[in-house]
């Protein structure tokens, strides 16, 4: 029996041996019904519309109108279901996704209200009076304003860094905004009344309010009050060079959160839950560790270039864990190949790390793409990793010493094809780093005729 041969069938029994994992089958059915609830609660306004007593003499113009903007509120105000990262929700997804679909779903829903505003008043001016907030009816006015700033909500978040809005700041300005804009549109349809006559419609729309007032009130006090219960210490911060940090907490109540290798949190560090300023990391630790959970963070922004000043026992918060980007989902595989850019590496190490502590034996991959030498994070701990896992890794420098005889220049197809033997095509191929790599190494797998549904990454970006 060949070396590679031999691989396979260690992969293959210990990928037996860890059966039982969330399928998926079980994740798409569980995606299926969320999708079509969703549907149903975004639909709901529109039969209402069509049900019962409505205005007469308005004719299709006017009714057409009428959906847009009931079809686009009810959009808006799912929006802060969609951000109140319910777990039963994001799971089948990934979070990363919900907060993709968070955003379009947002420029879509102000689309139709927007629509359904022009449309009124140039076809329709007349009967829903002036535009000048002194002399319209407040309902109207009411109306004008919440298409205001939903419009605001949406230049801010598309553009955020071209206005030079701290993250942080616009995080608390967005959420302010939400609940402004939505409250004066719920006040719109109720001071207008055309279609809430009937106490069971004026129902179905308190029902919505209630909804919406809901998901904020977990997503502002119960969810804080959650974390509060469970605070960790800053223990470590460690330099792992290259101008990246390996942040360790340590539960003040053991155990530590239990995540799976690849998935991320929302950190807070030295305040209180309730302030609202966090910010998403990958775990870098090994999900077997019960004792304290690592993030490696490097210094991109104006918080990552705060975390090495990070005092040692410093009181933290951990919201998660989350993330369908994790080895666990996928544990019928026969092999893994794992292609990261500088600290992109991070939950890639919580796999390779978990994957050790676990004497997994399947074959890996690992490609990865840095600067310089020098910048390459975690270099010793892969060679001891190779020790430990079936691991083969291949470094890829865009500035190489003289004396470099590996890859150089980016992650290429060219350099794919050398370095990753025909039986992965089989395996599952996860990629981290930066956007413009991650793009083009998924492109390159396409054409390598790998596919798709065996090609993960993590589409997180907040704003």
């Amino acid at each position: 029996m060949t070396s590679e041969a031999h691989d396979l069938q260690v992969s293959r029994s210990e990928a037996a041996r860890h059966r039982g994992q969330p399928g998926a089958a079980s994740r798409w059915l569980r995606a299926v019904i969320w999708v079509l609830l969703y549907l149903f609660l975004t639909a709901l306004p529109l039969i209402v519309l069509l049900i019962g007593p409505v205005p007469k003499g308005g004719g299709v113009g006017w009714d057409f109108a009428m959906a847009l903007g009931f079809g686009g509120l009810s959009i808006m105000g799912l929006q802060f279901v969609l951000t109140a990262r319910f777990r039963r929700l994001t799971a089948p997804f990934g979070i990363d996704i919900i907060y993709l679909f968070h955003r379009w779903a947002a420029v879509g829903g102000v689309t139709l209200i927007l629509a359904h505003y022009l449309i009124l008043r140039f076809g329709y001016g007349s009967a829903i009076g002036p535009a000048n907030p002194w002399t319209a009816p407040w309902p109207m006015t009411a109306g004008r304003i919440s298409l205001g700033l939903f419009g605001v909500l949406i230049v801010t978040s598309l553009w955020r860094k071209q206005l030079g809005l701290d993250y942080d700041s616009w995080r608390v300005l967005h959420g302010l905004i939400a609940v402004i804009a939505v409250g004066l549109a719920i006040a719109h349809i109720h001071g207008v009344g055309y279609y809430t006559s009937t106490p069971w419609k004026a129902a179905v729309w308190g029902g919505y309010s209630a909804l919406w007032l809901l998901a904020l009130a977990y997503i502002r006090l119960l969810r804080p009050l959650s974390l509060l219960r469970r605070p960790y210490r800053v223990a470590a911060v460690k330099d792992e060079g290259s101008a990246s940090w390996t942040v360790t907490l340590q539960p003040e109540r053991p155990p530590a959160l239990r995540f799976r290798p690849g998935q991320f949190g929302w950190l807070t560090l030295g305040g209180s839950p309730f302030r609202a300023i966090e910010h998403p990391f990958s775990f870098s630790g090994s999900a077997q560790d019960a004792e304290v959970l690592r993030f490696t963070i490097k210094e991109l922004g104006d918080f990552t270039r705060t975390i090495k000043h990070v005092r040692i026992g410093e009181v933290a918060y951990v919201d998660g864990p989350f993330g369908v980007f994790t080895t666990d989902f996928h544990r019928d595989a026969p092999g893994f190949v794992l292609i990261a850019g500088g600290v992109g590496i991070a939950p890639i190490m919580s796999m390779l790390r978990t994957l050790a502590d676990r004497s997994d034996r399947r074959p890996l991959h690992l490609i990865y793409g840095n600067w310089r030498w020098d910048a390459v994070l975690f270099r010793e701990e892969l060679d001891v990793l190779k020790s430990r896992l079936n691991l083969k890794v291949v470094h890829v420098l865009q500035e190489t010493p003289s004396e470099w005889t590996g890859e150089a220049g980016y992650v290429t197809e060219a350099i794919l094809r050398r370095n990753l033997p025909a039986e992965t095509r089989m395996f599952e191929h996860f990629l981290c780093g930066p956007k413009a790599m991650t793009d083009f190494v998924t492109a390159s797998l396409e054409r390598m005729r790998i596919p798709l549904h065996r090609v993960h990454l993590e589409l997180f970006e907040m704003a």
